[in-house]
């Protein structure tokens, strides 16, 4: 979800700045979430690599991120949660967060919004991964989400799209299509 960072920033006594690398862990599947993430630059990627790596979400920059079920019902966490570029993130942990909202109905409403937002964001991405051919889910993500087609490598988009990152190669050169093998 996008925030206004400058609005969460009104309470930087109570948020953590932190510069990160590239393939750093901030969550780890099975562990219960103790932060929520405000990203200021860069990208961190939502997966699952319990028989292998499925992604299911990217987020960037001014997006809020917490596990909402780990996080707020201290259950453990289903996914893991890493950087895949070098990024700043602004931290906060459940006692600031619940200080944060509880002083501010305009961010209580962002966070009521959140869970709105993802239920959608979800039920997008279970549309998105019914679609039988491969290439028309790629057709689909470069129309909806074309951020994620031009910034993330192509074995992640792969495993977003639930596909074999070859089979992506080979919808590439089909389409005729740079290739972003990073």
């Amino acid at each position: 979800m996008r925030v206004d960072l400058e609005m969460w920033k009104g309470f930087s006594n109570l948020l953590k700045r932190k510069e990160i690398k590239e393939f750093s862990q901030l969550l780890i599947e099975g562990q219960i979430a103790q932060e929520a993430f405000i990203i200021e630059k860069g990208c961190l990627r939502c997966y699952s690599n319990s028989d292998q790596d499925i992604t299911f979400q990217f987020l960037f920059e001014n997006e809020l991120f917490f596990s909402i079920e780990s996080f707020l019902n201290n259950k453990p966490n289903s996914f893991s949660l890493e950087s895949i570029e070098p990024c700043i993130i602004h931290s906060i942990s459940k006692n600031n967060f619940n200080k944060i909202i509880r002083s501010s109905k305009t961010l209580q409403k962002q966070i009521d919004n959140l869970t709105f937002e993802t239920m959608i964001y979800y039920e997008n991405l279970l549309s998105l991964r019914s679609i039988a051919e491969p290439e028309s889910r790629y057709v689909r993500l470069m129309t909806t989400d074309p951020q994620i087609i031009h910034r993330i490598p192509n074995y992640y988009v792969a495993s977003y799209l639930g596909i074999d990152p070859s089979s992506l190669i080979e919808i590439m050169i089909k389409m005729d299509l740079p290739k972003n093998l990073n």
